[in-house]
């Protein structure tokens, strides 16, 4: 490389491509054998650089890196249309996925001596190596075929959707503006909704609440699916509640399956419907298991994923997986749904709190600022406990683990050792350590945080931070907290003399 052109190693892709750009337009070898695409190790970075390629190529001035004789770019397109559809969270994702990476390397090499000396070649051909050895794909065998419609599985929701998604995401890389903008139209759009704690909810829109709404309420009412859980008071004089039970309808889908019921309640985790069943529909395709193992699973099952603790429901047939816990005395949902199934609901079917949140009248937070209790109901219930005879037999038959007493700073640091960062998933968990002095809560918010991860879209909107007064409550209700805490225990040290 010459003397008179130096790159900083910590360039960004888009400050490296701009340079070379520059040089490229005037002769520089220097431009043909250097790559700058550092982020080119990731699947989403190999994707933008493909739309960014496409918008330079259509404006004046700018370099044309890939020139006609080389296809790099149909190479991209074709493994984007493959793998559009594919999340880490759908069944049978690694299989897919290194199928449609050996495609993109041996379009690849088809297409080298006529893309010699390109750097968007050379790049995907490096990330290409590296997404391999990342997922452990091997460089031999199948291949994804560029009409994945040939193979249609009429009760796959993927297989369904991806014929006209694969069209359309092709046809709007020439209008990567409106592609930008589609609403979800190009592929398979999907939403997220998440349930715990006391309760704290993660509506469709990324919202997070938390509520009341003791009783039974719908999460999720649309065409083909139903969730409703159904929340208990935790303490008394709180307003805080809990769900103990959670029912879910899959409805019947002609051809795929007849309805349903799925119920878990408190100590009652089971891995079948309430037919007994635990799986529904005809085999429809194969899907790899962890141990590279491959068998046919079939449109709506159940995975126990840990006996009278984690349950997983699959639908194949609609898209959804949705994932249930125990952790404590108290049930955790987690749901990934379609996006256009889960808009289709008509006008008696409004009251959903995943797709519009809680009403006003039973919200605890103030539009997101979560405010901590100045008087935590924990201790007045301890000190209560205390106070009943039966207390001591009680909290050693207790399969759950005693209430215990948590100051703020107490709070916080025993929802540290679950949860490194203080996103809204940290406050949650200090706030309803404080609220109930149950520490299963903690294992709660970091079970809901992993749920979320595994089952999000978007990883970009993982993070939910709480608004600047929630930082200021934690610190400034600080001290008169703890001076309450004093007091408590100086009464709770009378009670036990």
């Amino acid at each position: 490389m010459s003397q008179s052109h130096s790159f900083k190693k910590k360039q960004t892709a888009e400050e490296a491509f701009q340079e070379l750009c520059f040089l490229w337009e005037k002769g520089d070898s220097v431009a043909a054998d250097f790559d700058p695409f550092e982020c080119s190790r990731s699947l989403t970075c190999i994707r933008n650089l493909h739309n960014t390629l496409k918008e330079r190529e259509t404006k004046k001035g700018q370099c044309q890196v890939a020139t006609p004789q080389c296809r790099i770019q149909k190479c991209t397109t074709d493994f984007v249309s493959l793998t559009s559809h594919l999340t880490p969270a759908v069944d049978g994702f690694h299989t897919e996925f290194c199928k449609a990476l050996r495609a993109y390397s041996a379009c690849t090499q088809r297409t080298a001596k006529s893309c010699r000396g390109n750097l968007v070649f050379h790049s995907a051909v490096l990330g290409i190596s590296d997404l391999m050895s990342q997922r452990n794909c091997s460089r031999d065998g199948p291949t994804s075929s560029t009409h994945p419609e040939v193979h249609h599985e009429p009760c796959n929701y993927h297989s369904r959707t991806q014929h006209a998604h694969t069209h359309s995401h092709v046809h709007s890389h020439t209008h990567s503006h409106a592609h930008g903008h589609s609403h979800g139209h190009s592929q398979p759009g999907y939403l997220f909704c998440g349930l715990f704690g006391d309760p704290h909810l993660r509506t469709f829109k990324d919202s997070f609440q938390t509520c009341k709404v003791e009783g039974a309420w719908p999460l999720i009412d649309n065409d083909y699916l139903s969730v409703q859980v159904t929340n208990v008071p935790v303490v008394p004089g709180s307003s805080a509640t809990a769900t103990n039970k959670i029912t879910i309808i899959f409805k019947p889908y002609e051809g795929c399956t007849d309805q349903r019921v799925y119920q878990a309640v408190t100590d009652n985790l089971p891995a079948a419907f309430d037919d007994g069943t635990i799986s529904s529909g005809d085999p429809i395709h194969s899907s790899a298991g962890a141990d590279g193992a491959t068998g046919k699973v079939r449109a709506l099952w159940i995975s126990e994923r840990s006996p009278g603790h984690h349950v997983e429901l699959h639908a194949g047939y609609i898209g959804v997986t949705v994932i249930i816990r125990q952790l404590g005395r108290y049930l955790t949902l987690a749901v990934r749904i379609p996006e256009d199934l889960a808009q289709a609901y008509d006008a008696t079917q409004d009251l959903q709190l995943c797709l519009n949140g809680c009403p006003s009248g039973e919200r605890i937070d103030q539009a997101g600022h979560l405010p901590l209790p100045l008087s935590p109901p924990a201790l007045g219930l301890q000190l209560q406990q205390l106070r009943r005879p039966s207390y001591a037999s009680q909290t050693q038959a207790s399969p759950y683990g005693a209430v215990q007493v948590f100051g703020v700073e107490g709070a916080k640091e025993r929802c540290r050792e679950q949860l490194e960062v203080q996103d809204i998933y940290f406050h949650s968990c200090v706030f309803d350590l404080l609220t109930t002095g149950d520490a299963n809560f903690t294992l709660a918010a970091y079970s809901a945080l992993k749920d979320m991860e595994s089952l999000h879209p978007h990883r970009d909107r993982w993070r939910i931070f709480p608004r600047s007064s929630s930082t200021s409550t934690l610190q400034s209700d600080s001290q008169p907290i703890t001076q309450f805490t004093l007091l408590l225990l100086c009464a709770l040290s009378s009670a036990l003399m």
